[in-house]
């Protein structure tokens, strides 16, 4: 079992080092080179409380940065030259972060003393931060050609592609750390030669348990043709930050520019990314849903009383509805509303509302339409169970149909479901299924662009509905 906590101590501990030996050169710099300049005489090195004060603070500052740029994810995947790239990427913005904040206001001789101090500051981070971390990817990177380490793999297919591409995992003298331990099938079939080879674990059917129960890391999809019907089956599967999918191209993706080589001695192979939005701005999204619900709760406090008063008035039931959806990562929750219908509105069976649905109170016709009745649910986001901007949770009941006829609804299942989406914008709350269909390739574009500026946007769309009173 790969310990992920114990590689991503020591990036860690080497971080932390290597800028406090930095800070440590940089402010001996100062004192001995810029500020004898400034004061036409030799100055003090007095390492005073402030220095030692520093001396914390700025490797913190540097393994906050690195954390929220993601770069302690994942210690296993990571090469030499993407080493250097990374730290250059990384040196650049720290740097001109603390340059800004600590170094602008120093008392200087001549303006020129700044593009030193920012050039020898850069330098010296860089220079030292790269080498540790150039010496731990390489030990690393060994110790997965030499099969020492690895990541346990599934593959996904049962035919020719199949045993061809485990044959090259199998005999690649340099490993790219795949660990075959088995392969699903597809369609049924299976190819003699690979269940003598490789063990077979079962239909893809149920590839999230085996996933679960070997500890799988790697998934490489080797179908056939006519098995691609699968292959949104295969792709969207739950705990996806977990586990890596990769697909063997085709001629056609060679020569669009898809392949890109990681090792050159490995198979060439696409690999899926489905996590769009950088880490940081994943913090920074969570951080504002919470921020966001906490404010809008308070403000919205008086509105809140008013329309439970209202809906009482209005019809015999509790003021808030409560209902089963169904999450990130296939887990279920109960959202939380306003409540816009007659009580026991779904007595017989689930069943969506239309426009001039009867069950619907008058107070709800018009929270409906000013999305007011889903101010409760900023108590699902700061739960964590929901997102301010995400695709709209559904019930288990109207999942499985649109599965049937739209299988890569399950895309949606790999994210945070949110209070609005453009999908909401676009159609407003879904009379029937096929609205639910139409409303998904929205969502889906939202997650395969998701950032802070498209949730800002929706975010501005969704206030104008209310506004206005425009929604459906």
């Amino acid at each position: 079992m790969l310990n992920r906590k114990k590689e991503r101590l020591k990036y860690i501990t080497g971080d932390f080092f290597t800028a406090m030996v930095t800070w440590v050169i940089f402010f001996i710099f100062r004192k001995r080179v810029q500020e004898p300049q400034k004061f036409d005489g030799e100055v003090a090195l007095v390492f005073d409380q402030n220095f030692y004060f520093a001396l914390v603070l700025i490797p913190l500052f540097w393994i906050s940065l690195y954390y929220l740029l993601g770069y302690y994810k994942d210690p296993f995947r990571k090469s030499r030259l993407g080493e250097l790239a990374k730290t250059f990427y990384h040196t650049t913005i720290g740097v001109t972060l603390l340059f800004f904040l600590l170094i602008l206001d120093d008392e200087i001789a001549e303006y020129k003393s700044y593009y030193l101090s920012y050039i020898t500051l850069f330098t010296t981070h860089f220079m030292l931060t790269a080498i540790p971390r150039i010496i731990f990817s390489g030990i690393l990177a060994q110790k997965i050609r030499n099969k020492t380490i690895g990541f346990n793999t599934v593959i996904v297919g049962s035919n020719e592609k199949a045993k061809k591409i485990y044959d090259q995992l199998a005999s690649n003298p340099f490993s790219g750390g795949y660990l075959p331990v088995g392969f699903v099938h597809v369609n049924g079939k299976i190819l003699p030669e690979l269940k003598d080879a490789l063990p077979h674990l079962g239909p893809v059917t149920e590839l999230n348990s085996i996933i679960r129960e070997k500890a799988i890391e790697e998934i490489v999809v080797a179908i056939e043709t006519g098995e691609h019907e699968k292959i949104e089956q295969i792709i969207n599967i739950p705990n996806q930050d977990q586990v890596q999918i990769k697909v063997i191209p085709g001629m056609h993706d060679i020569l669009a520019g898809r392949v890109k080589f990681t090792s050159i001695f490995g198979a060439p192979l696409i690999a899926i990314k489905r996590n769009k939005m950088p880490l940081w701005q994943q913090y920074v999204k969570r951080f504002a849903d919470i921020t966001v619900s906490i404010i809008s709760l308070i403000l919205l406090s008086p509105v809140f009383l008013i329309l439970a008063v209202l809906i009482k008035l209005d019809s015999k039931g509790p003021v808030f509805y409560t209902q089963e959806r169904i999450g990130k990562n296939e887990t279920p929750f109960h959202i939380i509303k306003f409540r816009s219908m007659i009580a026991d509105a779904e007595k017989n069976k689930p069943q969506l509302a239309t426009e001039t649905d009867p069950r619907i109170t008058r107070i709800g016709m018009f929270m409906r339409k000013t999305r007011l009745d889903e101010i409760p649910q900023f108590i699902n986001v700061i739960k964590g169970e929901m997102s301010i901007v995400g695709p709209r949770p559904e019930r288990r009941y109207y999942i499985d149909q649109i599965i049937e006829k739209a299988p890569h609804y399950k895309h949606l299942l790999t994210v945070r479901p949110g209070i609005t989406s453009w999908g909401q914008v676009k159609y407003g709350y879904a009379s029937n299924l096929d609205e639910m269909v139409r409303r998904l390739e929205y969502d889906i574009l939202y997650i395969e662009n998701m950032s802070l500026f498209v949730d800002l946007k929706i975010l501005i769309y969704t206030v104008l509905i209310v506004l206005k009173g425009e929604g459906k």
